[in-house]
């Protein structure tokens, strides 16, 4: 099974884009996530279908049981869970506010490396909040 990582990103109109790197040219957009993700599959099913017609044969990265693995920018993490304050997660992950108010906004981008960092201490959380009982 192929597998397609898409990442969600707070689009500049306040919506929601959706990219991939693997392939050029794949964008979906929407109003809610779920309408881009609506939108990526319909392209991304309508460029494999345009391959296949003018090359006879589907394209090397699609596959009837694709997959895809929906990841977020931190713009669109942000986006997707409001209830979650930049400056306060920064802390709980060891980053500085500062920092982390940009990964938010887009201005700068976190590298591989600090991504899994934050990943890490995400799943910490993660973790912990999932034995909380009320």
């Amino acid at each position: 099974m192929k597998t397609i990582i898409a990442i969600i990103e707070k689009a500049d109109d306040g919506g929601y884009g959706i990219y991939t790197k693997s392939v050029q040219g794949l964008y979906g957009y929407g109003l809610t996530e779920q309408e881009a993700k609506d939108d990526f599959m319909e392209v991304l099913e309508e460029q494999a279908d345009y391959y296949k017609e003018k090359k006879g044969t589907y394209p090397d990265w699609y596959s009837k049981e694709l997959n895809l693995e929906y990841r977020y920018d931190f713009s669109g993490f942000f986006k997707s869970f409001p209830f979650f304050n930049a400056s306060q997660f920064a802390h709980a992950v060891g980053i500085n506010p500062s920092l982390m108010r940009k990964y938010k906004e887009g201005i700068a981008f976190a590298s591989e490396k600090q991504k899994a960092i934050i990943q890490e201490k995400f799943n910490e959380i993660v973790s912990k909040i999932s034995t909380v009982r009320f």
